[in-house]
């Protein structure tokens, strides 16, 4: 298979108010920051990366990777959006498996530490970029499948709920929206997405009580689509890939255009929970409960975010 390692550019210009509210936090969180940087961290990291294969001429694969923890980045945020609209404008394209190479992590949440440098559309700096991609993930012309083998919370979950078709290993998946937990608002889909999947009351409990489900729970839930034994995971995405890949593209994008007719978010919702998310870094209840958080961190480094709900459930006064 051929691969592309895909270079990432980075969004700089910010609206004044997402600036105040997301430097006002990070000022108050030093410390905290400081020990999930020391417990995350390796001494030399290249920053994320994206790599893209081509299984056949119609099949794509994408690969993140930002070991040790997957932690969503402004990188990512950037190159994620670069990949979809190269892939949206290539006519041959009709399925991309999304996954992940670090062991434990499919794509996981948003590095807070970095959260005022997250880019906004290139001319558009009112236009946050991490909308925008899922907008066009959703509504893109080819069908995206997550092969979800590991932790993905908060943002990644919501990258995966834009995403067409969700598959997860009953062993190694595990899927959250921890926000709420830290004193902050989901920002990049999950309250859109979620209640219309698995129901107003189970997405009430899942973001409000910010604990993690197994990949069975979330199969049983409506979360993702199928939950299967690790050892059968590849085989059942590659088929289904290839399976998709076999019919006519016109088809499979009209029917897809029919189905998100009934069943995506308005995409000024996307955009006004964004805008909430961002002012929720100030507040002042964050503020409190990540420093006890980083405590954690500190002491028990990445068994963090390996049990992130478990520990979520401790940070109370």
């Amino acid at each position: 298979m051929a691969a592309l390692q895909v270079s990432l550019s980075r969004g700089v210009m910010k609206t004044f108010s997402r600036m105040l509210a997301t430097c006002v936090a990070a000022a108050a969180l030093a410390p905290f920051h400081a020990a999930v940087a020391q417990s995350q961290a390796p001494a030399t990291n290249p920053g994320s990366t994206i790599t893209i294969e081509t299984v056949t001429p119609k099949i794509r694969k994408v690969i993140f990777s930002n070991p040790p923890a997957n932690l969503i980045v402004p990188e990512t945020v950037a190159g994620l959006r670069e990949v979809v609209i190269a892939l949206s404008a290539d006519p041959d394209v009709q399925v991309v498996i999304f996954t992940s190479s670090t062991p434990r992590f499919f794509y996981n949440h948003f590095d807070l530490r970095q959260a005022a440098k997250f880019p906004s559309v290139p001319g558009d700096p009112s236009s946050p970029a991490w909308v925008d991609l899922v907008i066009r993930l959703s509504k893109a012309p080819f069908v995206s499948i997550a092969l979800v083998r590991g932790r993905t919370r908060g943002g990644g979950n919501e990258l995966a709920l834009a995403m067409d078709l969700r598959y997860a290993s009953k062993e190694q998946a595990f899927f959250s929206q921890p926000e709420v937990g830290t004193g902050i608002l989901p920002g990049g889909g999950g309250s859109e997405r979620l209640p219309r999947l698995i129901g107003r009351d189970r997405a009430l409990e899942a973001i409000l009580s910010s604990q993690d489900y197994d990949a069975e729970s979330a199969r049983q839930l409506g979360w993702v689509t199928r939950a299967v034994p690790d050892a059968q995971l590849d085989h059942l995405v590659d088929t289904m890939a290839a399976r998709l890949a076999s019919f006519d593209k016109a088809a499979l994008m009209m029917a897809k255009e029919q189905v998100n007719r009934a069943s995506l978010p308005p995409d000024a919702d996307l955009r006004a929970a964004y805008g909430e998310y961002t002012r929720s870094l100030g507040w002042a209840g964050y503020r409190e409960r990540v420093p006890r958080l980083g405590k954690f961190v500190a002491d028990k480094g990445l068994d963090v975010e390996l049990q992130l709900g478990e520990y979520l459930g401790k940070v109370g006064p």
